[in-house]
């Protein structure tokens, strides 16, 4: 980014990452606004000083000051370094639209899909509901704790790329931002390890600098996912079959939301051999197991593409496709898929269609499907959801 002092929120989410990208722009000599987005996950008690309407249309948030501000730990670390940089801090109140990512995160499961809700987290509030709040109070941009980075393409325009340390790499979850927002968005720490960032909150004084980072997703805090679900969506919760690929019937379950593809432990089922959940059917509420060899998919099929290539391609194009947060990217083919379709849960309507070089094991609809440039694997250039699997066989 350029030198010229700018108002920058910076999203802090009271783990050492944002922190200490809140530090970083500060010694930069920007305007530095902290912002905690209070999202409603189990342990909160901040119903009584943050009412409803704090960052509705007009709203201007709801400041904190230096002591007491509320009990959730979070947000404590989050206001004490806000504190300790001087810098204003706000919490805004998103609890209403993260409950749509909960649904969302339910109905998924219900649905017999796999869900990344961090995709839709940060589609629906970071590039939402965030950038309109920095809007309200003057932000040119926001910034966060990810690790990404934002440069220049040949072309001038802002481009998404890998960070630099790629144990921590969270492109793949960023890959939904709106081509038009790039410019606004800033990710301080993407050019640096991990190891790094932790040092710097030691040297900034920061008291989150030895805070272990979160491993589970927010809003389901003891990992029991399917516990969540069946609160949410209490009829998934029914006994149902499991079949080998013949169709034979070789198990019971209780429902075939408590399965994801590619799972071998806890399937209660007797065989020579290890067996993976291969497909669930929502609707039967069945589950089929079979070898991992016909795990092996050669393609799938994309939905809500989003592109952050300033023209889509035209024809098949070599690139890199990374179809699970913690699996590389596989070199692939993609093609653009011209027929209709209906908008998803994030507005947008386009699909593509992927050919792996090499079969791909455990695919899973439901999924986030993100494109990487064949020649600068660093750049993204894109991705959607999984809506259909191709398998080997």
């Amino acid at each position: 980014m350029s030198g010229e002092r700018e108002k920058i929120l910076v999203a802090m989410s009271g783990g050492v990452d944002s922190s200490v990208a809140a530090a970083l722009l500060l010694r930069a000599g920007h305007e530095v606004v902290g912002c905690f987005m209070r999202l409603g996950s189990p342990g909160e008690t901040l119903d009584e000083l943050i009412p409803d309407d704090a960052c509705a249309p007009g709203a201007r948030g709801v400041k904190i000051g230096h002591q007491g501000c509320c009990s959730i730990n979070d947000a404590a670390d989050a206001r004490a370094v806000a504190a300790s940089l001087g810098i204003p801090f706000y919490v805004c109140n998103f609890k209403k639209e993260f409950g749509r990512i909960i649904d969302y995160f339910a109905d998924e499961y219900a649905a017999g899909r796999t869900p990344n809700p961090c995709v839709r987290c940060n589609d629906w509030l970071k590039f939402g509901k965030l950038h309109e709040y920095a809007k309200q109070i003057g932000a040119t941009r926001i910034a966060s704790g990810h690790y990404a980075r934002i440069d220049a393409g040949p072309d001038g325009s802002p481009r998404l790329r890998r960070g630099v340390d790629h144990t921590k790499d969270q492109s793949y979850v960023l890959f939904g931002a709106p081509r038009e927002q790039l410019g606004r968005m800033l990710f301080p720490i993407g050019g640096m390890p991990k190891s790094k960032v932790r040092e710097l909150a030691a040297e900034f004084g920061l008291r989150v600098f030895d805070k272990p980072d979160s491993q589970e997703i927010c809003f389901v805090p003891d990992n029991d996912y399917a516990a969540l679900v069946e609160r949410r969506r209490p009829e998934v919760l029914r006994p149902g079959r499991i079949f080998d690929e013949s169709g034979r019937e070789i198990g019971r379950h209780d429902g075939q939301h408590r399965f994801t593809i590619g799972q071998r432990r806890g399937l209660r089922v007797a065989a020579n051999i290890p067996l993976y959940v291969l497909s669930k059917d929502a609707v039967s509420n069945s589950v089929t197991v079979g070898p991992a060899s016909s795990l092996l998919a050669s393609g799938c099929e994309a939905g809500e593409a989003n592109w952050l290539l300033a023209v889509q391609p035209t024809g098949w194009i070599s690139l890199l496709a990374k179809y699970r947060y913690n699996t590389p990217a596989a070199p692939a083919r993609c093609r653009v898929l011209s027929d209709a379709e209906s908008p998803g849960p994030s507005g947008r309507a386009g699909r593509f269609e992927v050919e792996f070089d090499f079969p791909q094991s455990a695919v899973a609809p439901g999924q986030a499907l993100v494109l990487y440039d064949a020649a600068e694997p660093e750049v993204v250039l894109g991705g959607g959801g999984i809506m259909k699997v191709r398998r080997t066989a």
